[in-house]
C-alpha cells in the first residue's frame, strides 16, 4: 500500500489567522495518526507563516508513524532538521516568497549543494528525499546526489486531470520507470485529492508514499460539515 502522510500545514494558517492555540496542531497529528494515517508532514518556512519552528519540535513526541519535514535546506531549516532527526527530509527549492511550491531542484547544477546536505542527514539516520518535476535528466541528477527517495511534483498533472486530460500521467509514468531502474524510491505531492489519487497510483510502478495536505483539509471541511451543523442544531433546539 502506498503511505499517505498528512500535511498539516493548513491547520497552522487556520490557528495563525486568530491567534492562539485552536486548532491545536499538536492534536491533529495525534488525530490524524489514529485515523490511519501513515505519517504527519509539516513544511515550516522561515517567515512561519503556518508551521512554526516551534510547533515542529512540539510535533516529535507525538509523531510515532513516519515524520517527514519539508523545505529549502537554509542554515536554520537544517539545524531544526538535524536536532529533530526526523524519519524523512524533503529538500524543497521554495523561494522566500512563494505562496506555494513551484518547481522542483535543478538536481543537475546543484548536484554539489543537494549531495553535501543530503550526506550529513543520512550521516544522522535521516531518511533523505528531493522534490522535483517530472523530467528525466532531474531524476537521474537525483540519484548522483546519494539521495534515498524522490518527491514528484505533481502540480501539472493534477491540473491537467481536472481537464479531463488523462495524458499528462505520462511522464510522471517514465520517470517512476526510471527512478525504479536506478534505485530510487518514488514519493509525491502538490495538488493530489480524492478526485486524481487513485488514478495517479495506479500509473505510478512502486509509489511509496504521497503527502498531502490542501486537498485533504478542503475535503474535511466539506465531507464534515453537515455532521457538525447538525450537531448544532442538535444542541440549539
Amino acid at each position: 500500500m502506498t503511505k499517505l502522510s498528512v500535511n498539516i500545514n493548513k491547520i497552522a494558517t487556520l490557528r495563525n489567522a486568530r491567534g492562539g492555540n485552536i486548532p491545536n496542531v499538536v492534536q491533529v497529528a495525534k488525530d490524524v495518526q489514529q485515523f490511519g494515517a501513515h505519517g504527519v508532514t509539516i513544511h515550516p518556512r522561515p517567515d512561519e507563516r503556518h508551521i512554526k519552528y516551534q510547533d515542529a519540535y512540539d510535533l516529535k513526541p507525538v509523531v510515532v508513524t513516519e515524520y517527514n519535514i519539508e523545505g529549502n535546506p537554509v542554515d536554520s531549516f537544517l539545524k531544526m532538521v538535524l536536532d529533530l532527526k526526523p524519519t524523512q527530509v524533503t529538500l524543497v527549492p521554495d523561494a522566500v516568497d512563494a505562496i506555494t511550491s513551484n518547481a522542483g531542484w535543478d538536481t543537475l547544477t546543484h548536484k554539489s549543494f543537494l549531495a553535501e546536505i543530503i550526506s550529513e542527514c543520512k550521516r544522522n539516520g535521516i531518511r533523505t528525499s528531493i522534490f522535483v518535476d517530472p523530467n528525466l535528466r532531474m531524476i537521474e541528477g537525483a540519484a548522483q546526489t546519494g539521495t534515498d527517495r524522490i518527491e514528484l511534483y505533481t502540480e501539472k498533472f493534477a491540473k491537467q486531470f481536472s481537464l479531463g486530460n488523462t495524458a499528462a500521467i505520462q511522464p510522471y509514468t517514465e520517470c517512476a520507470k526510471l527512478a525504479n531502474n536506478i534505485g530510487l524510491g518514488i514519493n509525491a505531492g502538490h495538488d493530489l485529492s480524492l478526485e486524481n489519487i487513485k488514478f495517479f497510483k495506479d500509473n505510478i510502478p512502486n509509489l511509496l508514499e504521497v503527502s498531502i495536505g490542501h486537498a485533504l483539509i478542503c475535503e474535511s471541511i466539506y465531507q464534515g460539515l453537515e455532521t457538525v451543523i447538525n450537531a448544532y442544531l442538535h444542541k440549539l433546539a
